[in-house]
Order: structure tokens, then C-alpha cells, then sequence
């Protein structure tokens, strides 16, 4: 049985929306973080839910979602998390097991880095998680991961806190080989894919993953 998915849209930028518009699958459950409202209203989607202190929504702008049979949870602006985080919590209580998160990537650097950190979050360590836009995923990967993309595509591998020990690559230009990558150098970086596959394994430690799509391949 496959599993339940959802599109979550954060309140940032977007560098393509027809790359954006490309990661929609038919079963999507399309949820917006308060303002990711306006992404998916500009992709052409009406959100099947919206949740947040609804601080970058409007009442004009809220009421006719609500009338198109979007459903509004509201949350007080004083609270722990961000609204992107309740809007992945919500995703978990509906049963999705495959989260994109869109928006998430670009402007504000403090929460590009948050929505990062927040991968690792122990609630999702069962999720496949991604932030993805269309051009660009990011995602972590614990012990090995298959990437599907196309020769040319930059890959990005970056040790998230602690050095991440026996890592081994195939499929990319420069091949790890039981290495160490260590957070204060860029020996990851910028690696490129030879196929439409590519694979990464580690003993120890969690890598952050940036997989660029080069233009031309989306």
C-alpha cells in the first residue's frame, strides 16, 4: 500500500514556480503553514487545510478559502513552535508517512537553517521528510539513501553536528570511500551525478543532503 503524502507549504520563496508545480501527485494532502496559503493558491491548488496564527492571512482572504471547503485551525501568535512545525505535526495526525515541505528553502537564513535542523526532529525520524522546491531538495540521511536525478546534478553531502564516519558514495563524479566528513570542512561539497542514480551509505553520524537539480534536468 502506498504511502499517504503530503505537500506542505511553507511562507517562503519559491526561485521557479514550474518546478514547484511539477512535485503535485493526484492523492496530495495540500497543507499550508499560514502564509504558504499564497504558493499554493499561485501554483493553481486550493489548500485543503490551513494552519498557523494566520498573522500573514487576511480575513478577506481567508473566508473565501474557508467557503471552497479549506478547513482553518488557528493557533495563538504566543506559542513554542513555528507554524511550519504544526503543520507537520497535523500531517503525522492525519497518517502521512512522505512529507514535502515546499517553501522552505531561500529567504530568511535563520529559518532556511531552522526548517533544516527541524529534519531531525525525533516526531519524524519514521517520515521520509524533504524540503523541496522544485529545483532543490534537501534532506538527512542516517545510514544510506538512493538519490534519483539526472547526470550533472550537484550533491552536496554536510555532516549535521558531529563528523559522519564511514561515508561511501556511487553514482557521483568523486567517490567517497569509507571516509570521514568532518562539519568544519567542505570535502562534501559540490560532488555531481554521472546517472540517474546515485547512493550514499554511512556508519556513523547524519548527513545533511542538498541535491541541486541542474538546469535543464526538471
Amino acid at each position: 500500500m502506498p504511502s499517504k503524502r503530503a505537500l506542505i507549504f511553507a511562507n517562503g520563496q519559491l526561485p521557479d514556480l514550474s518546478a514547484a508545480a511539477a512535485l503535485f501527485q493526484p492523492e496530495d494532502l495540500l497543507i499550508a503553514a499560514d502564509g504558504g496559503a499564497h504558493i499554493i493558491l499561485a501554483l493553481g491548488k486550493t489548500p485543503h487545510v490551513i494552519i498557523g496564527d494566520l498573522d500573514s492571512l487576511p480575513p478577506g482572504e481567508v473566508s473565501p478559502l474557508q467557503q471552497a471547503g479549506t478547513v482553518i485551525l488557528r493557533h495563538p501568535p504566543e506559542k513554542d513552535e513555528t507554524d511550519l512545525e504544526l503543520a507537520l505535526y497535523y500531517a503525522l495526525q492525519q497518517g502521512c508517512t512522505s512529507l514535502r515541505v515546499v517553501g522552505g528553502l531561500g529567504g530568511r537564513i535563520d529559518q532556511t537553517l531552522a526548517n533544516i535542523f527541524l529534519l531531525a526532529s525525533p516526531t519524524l525520524s519514521a517520515t521520509d521528510i524533504r524540503l523541496d522546491d522544485g529545483r532543490e531538495e534537501v534532506f538527512l540521511i542516517h545510514s544510506a539513501a538512493i538519490l534519483q536525478g539526472k547526470p550533472g546534478d550537484t550533491v552536496s553531502l554536510l555532516p549535521l553536528g558531529n563528523p559522519a564516519r564511514g561515508v561511501t558514495t556511487g553514482g557521483l563524479r568523486y567517490p567517497l570511500k569509507d571516509e570521514t566528513l568532518w562539519p568544519d570542512r567542505s570535502r562534501g561539497v559540490s560532488n555531481e551525478m554521472t546517472a540517474s542514480e546515485a547512493f550514499v551509505r554511512l556508519s556513523e553520524g547524519i548527513l545533511i543532503c542538498v541535491h541541486t537539480r541542474k538546469a535543464g534536468n526538471l
